[in-house]
């Protein structure tokens, strides 16, 4: 098998690739399994979103703000280190924020005036300015917010240049490997990581199995409450550039975000992607992991989005697809060390906000395990927090 790794990721996602890579970067030999294919989870159904206009001030936009400073930096040092194959389609392309009636005006405009006073650019468009940036969008707009900092990345390249990276630093990514629980020492510390292949010695095992990772923190013998949440993403055929030139979405997408509610809820995210399609999103739902297409969700989003985009009710849906996100009942991120077994770390609980948040909370989880100041305060994402501990006897 080689070097035995210092350190074995559970999960090839993001979040467990930008674990691995910030890992990797800091010294470490680290190993990544996979149930599947890398990025073939939830990171292959994600739109790649890398947002701070749809958090409330708080501990998850500190954490966002600070991954998207990370993100361009990333990005430049990957190309540097493995050159063509470091491709991200990284966009820099900046959100809008619509509201059409007179009550989401005052919500946006309120929750806007929030997110400057935390240091986010967040610009009130003066009337009719919106259509400058968005000729397409309805003119039942009543207002908007601009949002310059919003970005996108591929997802999936994203995750397979991380992992290359590890790779080339003498890490290894195993495909179809399901972890099953970890070994433990006489003193009670992690020595190793299960397998349905065997077992693999290790010194520490981060637990970034995304929707699944409540079920591995309870084979390790540390349950947290974090559940399967699913959502549906349209893909139309291509439409002419210029068509959709931002992220954009209603004022009613920041509270379904926030939602803890586990019926379906839709609100409308529109995007263009470099190849020309729209992504149409989205759909929230916790019905554990059954994958049924339910053609009403499709139906609602589709309907929706013509409405923000007149001009998109003409353009031909190609296809649909869907994936489970990783829910914490207090949508907050699990990050760091696990106090009940010692050398088991946990990065999972980013809900739809993986891809965004990736990029700093790899840089955190390394820090958090070298000693390394953080930069920004890992509290809030502690996992022996209640509302993950106390929901799982709930």
């Amino acid at each position: 098998m080689g070097q035995l790794p210092d350190i074995v990721i559970v999960g090839a996602g993001i979040v467990g690739a930008a674990c691995a890579e910030a890992l990797s970067a800091a010294g470490f030999v680290v190993d990544v399994l996979d149930r599947g294919a890398p990025a073939a989870g939830t990171t292959a159904s994600g739109e790649g979103n890398v947002l701070v206009s749809d958090k409330p001030p708080g501990a998850e936009l500190r954490l966002a703000q600070a991954s998207r400073r990370r993100w361009p930096e990333l990005v430049r040092k990957l190309r540097e280190e493995l050159g063509d194959i470091a491709d991200f389609e990284w966009e820099a392309k900046g959100g809008v924020v619509a509201a059409t009636t007179v009550d989401g005006a005052e919500a946006l405009t309120a929750f806007a005036a929030e997110q400057r006073d935390a240091g986010v650019d967040a610009q009130v468009l003066p009337s009719g300015a919106v259509f400058d940036l968005e000729p397409h969008l309805t003119r039942d707009t009543s207002l908007a917010v601009h949002y310059p900092e919003d970005a996108q990345v591929q997802p999936v390249l994203a995750a397979s240049a991380l992992l290359a990276a590890v790779r080339r630093r003498g890490g290894t990514v195993r495909s179809a490997t399901r972890a099953t629980g970890v070994l433990l020492g006489r003193d009670g510390r992690v020595t190793g990581v299960r397998t349905d292949g065997g077992s693999l010695s290790c010194g520490a095992v981060v637990n970034a199995c995304g929707p699944w990772a409540g079920d591995f923190a309870s084979s390790a013998g540390a349950p947290i409450a974090v559940l399967p949440r699913r959502g549906m993403v349209l893909v139309t055929a291509p439409v002419p550039p210029g068509t959709v030139r931002h992220k954009v979405y209603d004022a009613d997408y920041v509270g379904a975000v926030e939602s803890g509610d586990a019926e379906l809820q839709t609100s409308t995210v529109v995007e263009s992607t470099q190849a020309g399609t729209v992504l149409i999103g989205s759909s929230r739902e916790r019905i554990g992991f059954d994958d049924t297409v339910r053609m009403h969700v499709l139906r609602e989003m589709a309907r929706k989005a013509a409405v923000l985009f007149p001009v998109l009710g003409q353009v031909p849906v190609l296809r649909a697809y869907g994936g489970f996100r990783p829910y914490a009942p207090d949508h907050l991120p699990v990050i760091g060390a696990d106090p009940r077994v010692a050398g088991l770390w946990h990065a999972t609980g980013h809900e739809g906000a993986g891809v965004g948040l990736a990029a700093a909370t790899g840089q955190l989880l390394a820090e958090l395990f070298t000693g390394t100041p953080p930069h920004v305060d890992p509290k809030p994402f502690r996992v022996d927090r209640p509302e993950l501990i106390e929901e799982v006897g709930a």
